[in-house]
């Protein structure tokens, strides 16, 4: 029976903790996807593989997501992790060993790998158990760097995306951590206060913090800058009304 770790990186190399770093010298390779010739997020992964351990890394071209059904977005993300899951198991098949998974953050918050590895597990051509150990989370991160509290004193704290975050304030939601932002929409909350980071961690970090209708054009541009200097960008944010 094989082994499949799968391990919560953070940010970076210096986010690794040391039973994460134990856990990937005891595999024989890691496996990653690799989603263009400029992969930055890869090249983040190589370099963990080189300072903790110099573990082997295999990228697999990562699969085509439909981008163009917004409105069937669950179908299609499904689509898209049983084509990942089709890849990697190929790999697996095709070569020996333990393996591990590098997680960007944490693998408990938007993350499909748990997901993936349960389905490699499940459709048992190969013969793999798995474990899982955790990492510092984005929203972690971001309470550190702008140094807060996630929340405020008996206060809960609502975790959402971009895409849903409407859907939130609807509900009444008014201390929101915003993951997987594909742009900045706040129309009509310019009186909230925000905590916003892109590419945390990383040479290429940006933060502001302010009102929103003061600050919004200035995260814009940060924004911008990130994304041109790393060749991508992960941003995130929290939002809080302010009584």
């Amino acid at each position: 029976m094989r082994r499949i770790r799968v391990l919560g990186v953070g940010m970076g190399p210096q986010h690794v903790t040391p039973e994460v770093a134990e856990a990937l010298r005891s595999v024989d390779y890691v496996l990653a996807a690799q989603k263009s010739s400029q992969d930055g997020l890869l090249e983040a992964r190589r370099e963990i593989c080189r300072v903790h351990g110099d573990v082997p890394l295999v990228a697999v071209p990562d699969p085509e997501r439909d981008r163009d059904a917004p409105r069937d977005y669950p179908r299609a993300v499904a689509d898209w992790h049983e084509a990942r899951v089709a890849a990697y198991e190929q790999v697996l098949l095709e070569r020996p060993g333990d393996v591990a998974f590098l997680v960007w953050g944490d693998p408990s918050l938007y993350d499909s790998t748990i997901r993936i590895v349960e389905s490699i597990h499940a459709r048992g051509r190969a013969q793999v158990e798995y474990d899982v150990l955790p990492g510092i989370s984005a929203v972690q991160l971001l309470a550190a760097r702008h140094r807060i509290v996630l929340h405020e004193v008996g206060r809960p704290l609502h975790v959402t995306t971009s895409r849903l975050l409407r859907e939130a304030l609807e509900t009444g939601q008014d201390n929101i951590a915003v993951l997987l932002n594909a742009r900045l929409e706040l129309d009509g909350l310019e009186d909230w206060q925000i905590w916003w980071g892109a590419n945390l961690g990383t040479p290429d970090e940006a933060l502001v913090a302010g009102r929103v209708g003061d600050v919004l054009a200035e995260i814009d541009t940060a924004r911008a800058k990130a994304k041109e200097a790393a060749g991508w960008v992960m941003d995130i944010y929290l939002l809080r009304r302010v009584s």
